[in-house]
């Protein structure tokens, strides 16, 4: 990018890959800085574009917004961050995952979950953590715990988010029980009744292949364009997501 160029808010969302709505939220919980505005319209600059590409890595690595903003705080009040951060100087910072980044103390987890009952229980029930032993648990399900936190970050409660979870967990494997017993009826049935030749082995492999990737696939592409249809029932929803 060069010096000085300048993107309204939803040329800075194209920009960083990104949503207007996620912009937003950003602005709200104070960890992208206020554009410059001319006449009516908020201008940002490449600075802002670096911050949200670094907002971005630190959710992708499980930091959520709160701890972001602490962060970016300190890195903006010259804190020497570099070591922590894994960054150079001159460079917005970008979080190292060390050894052990995937654990956290159980007293830790049971506070984060401490407005749930049998928190630490379910949890590790829904696999999002499992113990490590009596003092530490560690991430059992790197994708499931991000969901949990993205939920927790558009401001669900976590009793909510624990039971979404659970609910997820239940509709994913009954998705997946239904799939496997319809690929044993069918593929597996033919392998079994056939000589099991290399030829035949390499049919099973190229059909295990589909019936594992197929299903999550359009799953994933369905429930994302049923979500949007009913979010869309709402008019204020709708609007807001026209404009993402």
């Amino acid at each position: 990018m060069t010096a000085g160029v300048e993107y309204t808010i939803d040329e800075l969302a194209r920009e960083a890959g990104t949503t207007v709505r996620a912009l937003r939220v950003y602005h709200e919980r104070g960890v992208l800085p206020s554009p410059q505005v001319k006449g009516r319209t908020g201008y940002y600059g490449t600075d802002h574009l670096n911050r949200v590409h670094t907002i971005s890595r630190l959710l992708s690595r499980g930091i959520k917004l709160n701890g972001i903003r602490e962060l970016l705080e300190a890195w903006d009040r010259g804190d020497d961050l570099g070591d922590i951060l894994g960054v150079s100087e001159g460079d917005e910072p970008e979080l190292t995952i060390a050894s052990g980044a995937d654990t956290i103390a159980a007293t830790a987890l049971g506070e984060l979950y401490s407005d749930v009952p049998n928190g630490l229980a379910r949890v590790v029930q829904a696999g999002l953590y499992e113990p490590v032993d009596a003092t530490t648990y560690r991430v059992a399900d790197r994708q499931l715990v991000r969901f949990a936190d993205e939920l927790s970050e558009a401001g669900v409660p976590h009793t909510e988010v624990l039971n979404e979870v659970e609910r997820l967990r239940a509709d994913c494997e009954r998705i997946a029980r239904r799939c496997a017993d319809l690929f044993d009826r069918t593929a597996g049935q033919d392998f079994r009744s056939s000589e099991r030749t290399p030829d035949d082995r390499a049919e099973l492999a190229r059909r295990l292949t589909v019936a594992t990737s197929a299903p999550g696939r359009a799953a994933a592409d369905l429930t994302h364009r049923l979500l949007v249809r009913y979010l869309e029932l709402d008019s204020e929803f709708a609007e807001v997501l026209a404009e993402s």
